[in-house]
């Protein structure tokens, strides 16, 4: 095995005793625990390994350690494919959580035809790898028990069901209750949030509904587990995973209905001011050397897409889940490999949460990315949120290496629009202050006035890079 001499654990990686993730100069690697061993041969041996990863449901790996099944190590070591940028389901707009759910579901159905069985269904195994959703533990995966209930059912429906039914019959930004409850939605939370016309909805009735009826029920008594454990056949477990599929399928939720979906169709660009603000931003993207760009505020991803198809990872961020979902559903329709649009409020952005909040990390410590682009955005902080445009400087020189930003001054439609709604108390939102607190963590490479407007577009270099 090769020599691993800076290992270093994953703060996200420690629940599971059959191993657990860490890094090694960098590099990421499983360590698997002898409690593990059998589940993970007969992954390998049954050949349900083999056919997830050729479906690309299952992330690939690399087997470091080097043993004989017959005489075996403490622990065997594998190195999964880098997924790159990890992402979190707060994150991800409907359909992003819903195709998450439907592959999480394929897996076990998969699983089960092989002998197997997911032990668990968290959506934080799920990552967006290659603009699809992959299963990224390999630990997740246990022997096929016969007549054993599925033991990751409740938290199926806690993690995926539950909060696609609130996105869908609710409000979409319910969604953000999965950053208050990491394992999942309570099941009786989800069923009093829930309208009461879907008690109709079998699926939900049955899986939410009832269920949270159930745990409720049980959780009120001693329960004898061996004497009241049910027993469900193979048959009756598929069956189980089909009737979860339908309900998920079923589920739908239309973006026209958020405040940016149509901002596309309203903007305040001409034809030639847009055409020339988009050659503008490929040409100081040529300029950068970047393999990771970040564009914040993107919308729709018109100018994400100006990265990512030239094959550079993107991360497509805006506030509004409905835009988020228009921008996902181009990626589907497209196969663009490169391009991840996520949901990020940057004045309240993800934080670090669970264990001693660092199970699940921070949006600042996923970072820097070599290239951000902040375009038609400043405003909206600056004006829109009162941050003051010293501390946005500062934000920007933590998280990038190059930076690609539109100023808007004062005198442009958007920035009034504003300002009707709330007193102009913003007498340093001016370019000159803009330039004096950005020149202070930047070196200005290339600067220019945009076609029909008095918008600027600016080239930076971080001066610490």
């Amino acid at each position: 095995m090769k020599n691993l001499t800076n290992k270093k654990g994953v703060s996200g990686s420690f629940r599971d005793p059959t191993g657990f993730l860490f890094t090694d100069n960098g590099i990421l690697y499983r360590q698997i625990n002898p409690p593990g061993f059998d589940d993970y041969f007969l992954l390998l041996n049954s050949g349900l390994y083999q056919e997830l990863t050729a479906t690309e449901l299952l992330i690939p790996h690399e087997e470091i350690s080097e043993y004989d099944q017959n005489s075996l190590p403490d622990q065997i070591v594998i190195k999964p494919e880098k997924v790159g940028f990890i992402s979190f389901p707060y994150e991800w707009s409907f359909s992003q959580l819903k195709n998450a759910a439907q592959i999480t579901l394929q897996i076990q159905k998969i699983a089960l035809q092989n002998g197997m069985s997911l032990k668990d269904c968290s959506a934080y195994n799920i990552q967006f790898f290659h603009g699809k959703p992959i299963l990224i533990d390999t630990l997740s995966f246990e022997r096929y028990q016969e007549g054993e209930p599925w033991a990751a059912y409740r938290q199926f429906c806690q993690h995926f069901l539950a909060p696609l039914a609130l996105m869908a019959y609710t409000d979409v930004r319910l969604s953000q209750l999965l950053r208050i409850y990491i394992d999942g939605i309570p099941l009786d939370l989800a069923s009093k949030l829930l309208p009461k016309k879907t008690s109709l909805n079998f699926s939900l009735n049955v899986h939410i509904h009832i269920h949270a009826k159930s745990q409720a029920r049980y959780s009120e008594k001693e329960i004898d587990h061996e004497k009241d454990r049910r027993q469900m056949q193979v048959h009756q477990l598929l069956g189980l995973v089909d009737s979860l599929a339908s309900g998920v399928e079923k589920l739908t939720w239309k973006p026209d209905q958020t405040d940016w979906a149509e901002y596309e169709k309203f903007h305040n660009y001409s034809p030639g001011a847009l055409q020339h603000k988009s050659d503008l931003v490929a040409q100081f993207l040529s300029q950068t050397q970047s393999s990771l760009v970040w564009d914040l505020g993107a919308n729709v991803g018109r100018f994400s897409r100006l990265a990512s198809q030239q094959k550079i990872d993107t991360i497509a961020f805006d506030i509004d889940p409905g835009v988020v979902e228009l921008n996902y559903l181009r990626v589907v329709e497209e196969s663009d490999r490169h391009l991840l649009p996520l949901v990020a409020d940057l004045s309240n952005p993800s934080p670090g949460l669970g264990w001693a909040h660092q199970e699940r990390q921070s949006l600042m410590e996923r970072g820097p990315a070599d290239t951000v682009l902040a375009l038609a955005l400043i405003h909206h902080l600056a004006i829109g949120n009162n941050v003051p445009l010293k501390k946005l400087a500062e934000f920007f020189s933590r998280i990038c290496q190059w930076l690609i930003i539109e100023f808007v001054p004062k005198d442009d439609p958007q920035v009034k629009r504003l300002l009707k709604v709330r007193k102009d108390i913003f007498s340093d939102y001016d370019q000159d202050r803009f330039l004096t607190e950005f020149n202070n963590y930047f070196e200005v490479l290339a600067q220019q006035k945009i076609k029909d407007t008095n918008r600027v577009l600016f080239l930076y270099k971080n001066k610490n890079s």
